[in-house]
């Protein structure tokens, strides 16, 4: 089970050599813009959120992630204001920011984005650079099933599904895509009662890398809708099952 020790993953720093993105002025001149360090600080968040590093309801502490990451506790504080406008943490007054534990009202509009982008983004095929990551995060998935490792197993669903995102190519779907993956991995936590719950999405993932391999991109899409149709109907059942039980 991941732990809720926001600092779980390997410490490492942030430097300035990250890369920016290109833009031209109105006068012609090139213009690169660099993610400030607070941004830089919500992507890591943001990547420990949909690898299953930080669990619902989890505190997160500002001096800890600040030490964690090697900048200051203000750029760790703008990181959060960021997260809670996506409604990933919650500010509690006088306790804290804590992981959000969304809600099953929430469910359906993820997967509305999810199914825009999702299976447009397939539906367009990509380069064999690109169907080749889709490939490698099945085979992610395949070996984690293989091993019984119900978190690597949806780590390699999670890369799956930015996979087939990253197929557009398009850096605005992808910073989309990163979001809605981490509201994924937080709906995710209340299904994974089930020890199998992510190893029963392998043989979908692997039936639509295949017909995406063949260039059967509408069938490709078709699959992937249908998926996510019953992907929500299983989450929503939890968590209704759960709204109940409260």
């Amino acid at each position: 089970m991941a732990s809720s020790d926001p600092t779980v993953r390997s410490p490492r720093t942030l430097t300035n050599d990250m890369p920016g993105r290109a833009t031209r002025t109105a006068t012609g001149r090139l213009r690169v813009a660099v993610p400030s360090v607070a941004e830089r600080v919500a992507d890591e968040l943001r990547l420990q959120l949909a690898e299953g590093a930080l669990l619902p309801g989890a505190r997160l502490t500002e001096s800890t992630i600040a030490e964690d990451l090697g900048v200051s506790r203000n750029t760790v504080r703008e990181a959060f204001a960021e997260l809670a406008s996506e409604r990933l943490v919650v500010r509690h007054p006088n306790r804290g920011v804590f992981v959000a534990s969304l809600e099953a009202g929430d469910v359906h509009d993820v997967y509305t984005v999810r199914r825009a982008i999702e299976v447009s983004a397939l539906r367009a095929g990509g380069s064999p650079e690109d169907v080749a990551a889709v490939r490698a995060a099945v085979e992610e998935g395949k070996r984690a099933a293989a091993a019984r490792d119900e978190e690597a197993a949806g780590t390699a669903n999670q890369h799956f599904h930015g996979a087939i995102v990253a197929l557009a190519r398009s850096p605005r779907l992808n910073t989309i895509m990163a979001q809605v993956l981490a509201e994924m991995r937080l709906f995710f936590h209340k299904a994974t009662v089930d020890a199998q719950f992510y190893q029963h999405y392998v043989p979908d993932n692997e039936e639509i890398c295949l017909a995406l391999e063949s260039g059967e991109l509408d069938r490709a899409a078709d699959l992937l809708l249908a998926y996510l149709d019953r992907s929500e109907d299983n989450l929503g059942e939890v968590h209704g099952d759960a709204a109940d039980a409260e």
